[in-house]
């Protein structure tokens, strides 16, 4: 599993477009949003058919965001190798 949280800076009018494009994106569900200031977190997480920077990729392209910071990243990925 991978999965990160983006904090997304857009003007506040385009709030709603920007929460609208980034849901249509796999993986991406919205968690919290400031519309006043234009800020919202979303979080991506991988899954079948698609992959995690694809998904983060197709966020940052919408038209609607002026700015992305990649504010956490977890993956399980090797961790079945490492010993307790």
């Amino acid at each position: 599993m991978k999965i990160v949280s983006l904090v997304l800076r857009t003007r506040a009018e385009d709030i709603e477009a920007l929460r609208l494009g980034a849901e249509k994106i796999a993986g991406v569900e919205w968690q919290t949003v400031d519309a006043d200031r234009g800020l919202a977190v979303v979080t991506v997480e991988d899954g079948a058919g698609y992959a995690l920077s694809d998904s983060m990729i197709a966020v940052g392209r919408l038209p609607e965001v002026l700015s992305l910071t990649l504010a956490y990243e977890y993956t399980d990925e090797g961790l079945e190798s490492q010993e307790a």
